[in-house]
């Protein structure tokens, strides 16, 4: 029997990793499904498609319900839906490596590749305390986020239950799920919150940028020794993925906020009544919000056509890589963007700060993009052949929503049939899993062989 070549088992562990991912996502919303269908977690009965499509909308850290969490849902089963939050914004990898640890379980070679391929790391080395830097990491800003909330929730709702809240939405925020258990208006009620508005902001883009990043700026905190150093070096020194991530965001949010600011300054129905400031604050929470958090100060569904559409981009793009953001993420299109500005001024090469992107990542850039398109428009006319009579762009923002993993609604969600709901389900644990592991599930190993031949070069007609 021939032995496999190192080539081969690397695509194999690959492979293995793909399969962990897709199948304990599906096995984590199986469990909380059945959990919050149970009598010790509803208030009422509750149909089980219910039950699901929550589990779902809570592992995937989406947002859209069927139900109300704060009015259908006992403490226990707020508890499990914390709990299912969690684990969705962490990652499949990462909970089985921390389970493990605090079993006492070694960390075999297979679980550390696992961990690099899912984080995208260059090394294997180092991987475990990765995991735990991760964790704690998520536990530290949490925390922080939770203290933050209880100024607010604490003198309203009372000690015990505003404690309760802070952590449910802190959790919720960090892991840009948009869940909240304060009733169907969600954050509508505090728009004039500067607690809300600016904890949940901070928490929201602390998630986005993912932990690749957050590890890399703190690194280089801790090289800083002068303010003097700071502004010379630190963006510097920062690694590529950083500066991408970082430049990014603070593009697509400042272009967000002036774009909603600018587009429903006079609308009545959203910002018209608030005052100049409050207005700027509703403004930057909406950028922030459409980055795939899914939390709304402003009724999403009274939203001009030009602001949902504005909206649907940015939850297209999302987050980015590492981090508990969805979308297609900030660096899969500054590449694609970078890719045009290489074409239109002839280089050869594609170009940013000073470093030249491979071009095998710009093909996995286009095969993310054009699969997430693809699944996105496929669920969009499934659902508008299923339920013809509900406006094509309530539709258009919805799957949007669930592909980005947003969870911002123009209150379709729970008046959809059930099969459009089916659908929903299956785009936000694709929008979750990402559309090249969901494809990849499907289309198996491949040949070697074939992968790696040679064949002769064509060109051919485009554009």
């Amino acid at each position: 029997m021939r032995k496999k070549t190192i080539k081969e088992r690397l695509q194999e562990g690959s492979f293995n990793t793909v399969r962990v991912i897709g199948l304990g996502f599906l096995f984590v919303i199986l469990i909380g499904a059945v959990l919050l269908w149970m009598p010790f977690s509803v208030t009422t009965s509750m149909k089980f498609t219910d039950a699901l499509f929550t589990s779902v909308t809570a592992v995937c850290v989406t947002g859209l319900v069927t139900v109300t969490p704060a009015v259908q849902f006992t403490v226990v089963g707020k508890v499990i839906l914390l709990f299912l939050i969690q684990i969705g914004g962490l990652g499949i990898i990462a909970c089985v490596v921390a389970f493990m640890i605090l079993a006492g379980q070694r960390i075999s070679l297979r679980r550390r590749v696992m961990i690099q391929e899912s984080y995208g790391l260059d090394t294997l080395s180092g991987m475990v305390q990765y995991i735990i830097r991760i964790i704690k990491g998520t536990f530290f800003v949490e925390g922080i986020g939770a203290l933050a909330y209880s100024f607010y929730f604490v003198p309203k709702y009372g000690v015990l239950k505003g404690i309760a809240y802070a952590i449910f939405h802190a959790v919720s925020a960090f892991c840009n799920a948009g869940i909240d258990i304060l009733g169907s208006s969600s954050y509508m009620h505090m728009v004039t919150s500067p607690i809300i508005n600016f904890t949940t902001i901070f928490l929201v883009v602390s998630g986005g940028l993912g932990f690749v990043v957050w590890y890399d700026i703190l690194n280089n905190i801790k090289q800083v020794r002068s303010i003097k150093d700071v502004r010379r070096n630190f963006f510097h020194r920062l690694s590529l993925q950083s500066k991408i991530v970082l430049t990014m965001t603070a593009g697509l949010l400042l272009f967000g906020m002036f774009a909603f600011l600018l587009l429903e300054y006079h609308n009545p129905v959203t910002m018209g009544k608030l005052t100049f400031w409050q207005k700027v604050q509703a403004s930057l929470f909406q950028s922030v919000s459409t980055r795939t958090a899914g939390f709304a100060t402003v009724s999403q569904s009274g939203l001009t056509a030009a602001s949902k559409a504005i909206g649907c981009m940015l939850m297209m793009i999302g987050g980015s890589s590492g981090g508990t953001a969805g979308g297609v993420k900030t660096t899969t299109v500054a590449l694609l963007l970078l890719t045009c500005l290489s074409v239109v001024r002839g280089s050869r090469d594609i170009e940013c700060y000073g470093r030249k992107i491979p071009l095998s990542q710009v093909k996995s850039a286009v095969t993310i993009l054009f699969l997430t398109i693809m699944f996105w428009m496929s669920g969009t006319i499934i659902i508008t052949i299923i339920d013809p009579q509900v406006n094509f762009l309530r539709i258009v923002y919805e799957t949007t929503s669930a592909i980005a993993t947003v969870g911002l609604s123009a209150d379709l969600t729970p008046s959809l049939s059930r099969a459009s709901q089916y659908v929903l389900m299956v785009i936000m644990y694709i929008g979750r899993i990402g559309p090249v592991t969901m494809a990849m599930i499907f289309a198996g190993k491949g040949k070697n062989e074939e992968q790696y031949r040679e064949l002769p070069e064509k060109q051919i007609m485009i554009g």
